[in-house]
């Protein structure tokens, strides 16, 4: 399949059908991983509809790929679900918050995973898979500053939830300037990695920049599509006090038009990873979208 099978806005529906048969498989295989790690993944919220929408997510961002060339992308996502489990909730003691961090990070420096400890465990396979795939060692250290930058952000938003239960939420620009916590750069690194040849060094910047810039469009896309959910169960939102739904939508329409404006360099050198970002945001839009069924989501 070539990106011209894929330019209409539509899949016809027999592509439909092959790309959730794709997600089908991939999910499949994503429960049998995490089954490594009962620890981590054994407990809500680990459930069909989380795996559902993981590898649906990913097949329909790209449908050019099949199921076992989507299971990096599917296994660091669900991953990123574990960390946020861990240490993106004020529940979790700032100690233990920054012990994950540093194991994490000790890991992807290349030492080996405590023993018991499933989320060093499971990033220490996700780490050696990507040693095998010939564009890791040209994204290695992009890639491991992702996984920093992720970790960071985590932190912040467990002390930022924290700080909304004293009553100091932090405020929009907070918000945006912390999108890391979503984690899509870093599964989209690991995506790169597991799926595209190594790059060369000077395009690296610009695709990163493309990244970041869907990331907080999505952030925004997100925060407005969950207010409801984010408010009854106290987690942090960009529709903080003061802050009005026009005022985030505009400000979405700006970032959103940045992001395009990043992304359109990149469609002749780097087709699939342009696809791909760009895909990701408009299945986020139409997965947010006002339906009977969000609510349950």
């Amino acid at each position: 399949m070539t990106l011209s099978d894929i330019s209409g806005t539509v899949l016809p529906a027999v592509e439909s059908g092959r790309v959730c048969a794709v997600a089908g498989r991939a999910q499949r295989e994503a429960r049998e991983w995490t089954a490594r790690y009962e620890g981590l993944f054994g407990a809500e919220p680990f459930d069909a509809t989380l795996f559902n929408t993981v590898c649906l997510r990913t097949a329909f961002s790209a449908p050019w790929l099949g199921a076992a060339e989507l299971r990096m992308t599917n296994r660091v996502a669900v991953w990123s679900s574990g960390v946020e489990r861990l240490i993106g909730h004020a529940a979790t003691p700032r100690a233990e918050v920054r012990n994950v961090v540093e194991r994490c990070l000790a890991v992807a420096d290349g030492a080996p995973a405590p023993d018991g400890d499933d989320l060093a465990r499971a990033l220490a396979d996700i780490r050696d898979d990507l040693a095998s795939s010939p564009a890791f060692p040209a994204l290695r250290d992009v890639w491991r500053e992702e996984l920093r930058r992720f970790l960071t952000a985590m932190t912040l938003e467990r002390d930022g939830n924290a700080a909304r239960a004293d009553g100091s939420a932090p405020g929009f620009a907070d918000r945006l300037e912390n999108t890391d916590d979503l984690g899509f750069s870093f599964a989209f690194v690991s995506h790169w990695a597991a799926t595209a040849e190594a790059p060369r060094a000077e395009d690296v910047p610009a695709i990163m920049a493309a990244s970041r810039e869907a990331q907080r469009t999505m952030r925004l896309i997100d925060d407005l599509g969950t207010y409801e959910r984010d408010l009854s169960r106290g987690d942090l939102n960009a529709l903080v006090p003061g802050v009005t739904e026009g005022e985030v939508r505009d400000h979405l329409a700006a970032v959103g038009a940045r992001f395009r404006a990043l992304l359109d360099p990149l469609r002749a050198g780097h087709p699939h990873l342009a696809a791909y970002m760009e895909r990701q945001v408009d299945f986020c839009e139409g997965f947010q979208e006002p339906t009977d069924q969000r609510e349950a989501l």
